[in-house]
């Protein structure tokens, strides 16, 4: 993990951690590293989510970008993989996102892509981490008429939009969906998108006010959706994180569905037509041992990375697969995406419910999970980086990990977008490991408080 950029970016409390002299420098060494080869006047664009930080933020940005020489073209509101789709094309040299994810709206983030639309490498991040830190080299103001410029691109939602909406193949007309945009990004897009396909679409949490991103809603607090579903006769239900680049969804029973979950209803449609490249997929450390069983029964190879999307990807383009994904609903389609997309996958979702004629509540059957226990310890920098030296935080888990022995499996990380410690166990009774999930944590606060 880098010094300024995690698992999805550099991120922090807005103006306190993330402030905007470092927003501001962010900017300028972005634009200086990522435009190094252009033959031109470099173009940068910029997204943003819904909180209450962002336009601070992108103002910020702006400056930096400017200041050395660069324009930013500004997209407004839209999801994170609208600025990767967007930055090959509308020929720009670089994208910028800036959102917390589904993180509370204290938190803010920023994205970096380059001018493929790809994530950054650890390598390239890195070097604009040394830019700023350790001024590897003089960042050089410009000044008069070489300073950058600042457009608008009132396009950006609408391209975007029908490039989703020309993924579909069915008709999807009159299937009644729920769709929780988080009060996020999706709030720009989901109803028109969702309109165009004809999809009977109940729209929820799509009126941000720069406070209320993912509070109590969108893809990490599924329970409001679950609710509406118990009441409101859809035939399932989709929700989003606050930069729309995750997807959950909930049958028509209210059950949620998870990423893993999601990604088998996905391989399997695509193996049946032969289109899952390598029969493979890639998953991350985090997903659900019930995933092995549900290869092995369908004659699919897994591949696993670390936990972040960015890694998924790597993966992905190194040998030519085309899906990926994370049990937290970031999916990889690589046949229409080169990164995560809440929207995209969720549209595809309706396509193959559409195909295939079953319930959700069967659809989701097609992988199953064992169970698992997920929870989270409070942890700041220093925690993050030395539990796992720590003595009796190795001996629990290794006590643990021996009264399970083949039956279950237990994960402790640190999380790459949060002050977290994650510790996740699986096995064959819900009650047991939730038992080993709490003397884990109980240690992990003892040690690091």
């Amino acid at each position: 993990m880098g010094r300024l950029f995690g698992t999805d970016g550099a991120r922090g409390v807005a103006n306190t951690e993330l402030t905007c002299e470092l927003a501001m420098q962010i900017g300028r060494a972005a634009a200086i590293v990522l435009t190094r080869h252009s033959h031109r006047k470099p173009k940068i664009l910029i997204g943003r989510d819904t909180r209450i930080s962002s336009e601070m933020l992108e103002a910020a940005m702006v400056a930096g970008i400017c200041s050395v020489g660069a324009d930013a073209e500004l997209i407004g509101v839209v999801p994170t993989p609208a600025v990767a789709f967007l930055i090959p094309k509308y020929e720009a040299d670089a994208g910028v996102m800036i959102s917390a994810s589904h993180n509370p709206v204290e938190f803010n983030g920023i994205k970096l892509f380059s001018q493929t639309g790809y994530k950054l490498s650890d390598e390239i991040e890195e070097e604009i981490e040394a830019l700023i830190l350790d001024h590897s080299e003089q960042m050089t103001l410009k000044s008069g008429k070489d300073l950058g410029r600042v457009y608008e691109r009132r396009s950006a939602v609408q391209d975007y939009i029908s490039h989703i909406a020309q993924s579909v193949d069915e008709d999807l007309s009159g299937i009644r969906v729920a769709v929780d945009c988080a009060n996020g990004s999706a709030s720009a897009t989901a109803a028109r998108l969702f309109a165009e396909l004809g999809v009977d679409a109940h729209i929820l949490n799509a009126a941000p006010d720069g406070l209320n991103i993912n509070e109590h809603c969108g893809s990490t607090h599924l329970e409001q959706l679950v609710d509406y579903m118990k009441t409101h006769h859809c035939e399932f239900g989709v929700a989003f994180d606050g930069d729309a680049d995750r997807c959950l969804a909930v049958d028509e029973n209210g059950t949620p569905i998870d990423g893993d979950q999601l990604i088998a209803i996905f391989a399997a449609d695509l193996k049946e037509q032969g289109k899952l490249a390598g029969d493979t997929i890639v998953l991350t450390v985090m997903s659900n041992i019930g995933m092995r069983r549900f290869a092995k029964e369908n004659g699919l190879n897994l591949v696993t990375t670390s936990v972040g999307d960015r890694y998924i990807l790597e993966e992905m383009v190194k040998n030519h697969y085309n899906l990926g994904g994370e049990d937290s609903g970031h999916i990889i389609l690589k046949d229409f995406a080169n990164t995560g997309d809440g929207q995209l996958s969720a549209v595809q979702l309706l396509q193959i419910y559409k195909k295939r004629g079953l319930p959700m509540s069967e659809l989701s059957c097609t992988m199953r999970k064992a169970p698992q226990v997920l929870q989270s310890v409070s942890a700041d920098a220093e925690a993050k980086s030395s539990y796992q030296q720590d003595p009796e935080i190795i001996a629990v888990i290794r006590r643990v990990e021996e009264s399970l022995g083949d039956t279950g499996r237990v994960l402790v990380r640190a999380s790459g977008t949060e002050p977290l410690i994650r510790v996740m166990i699986e096995g064959n009774d819900l009650e047991e490991i939730t038992a080993f999930c709490n003397q884990i944590c109980e240690v992990i606060k003892e040690r690091t408080s």
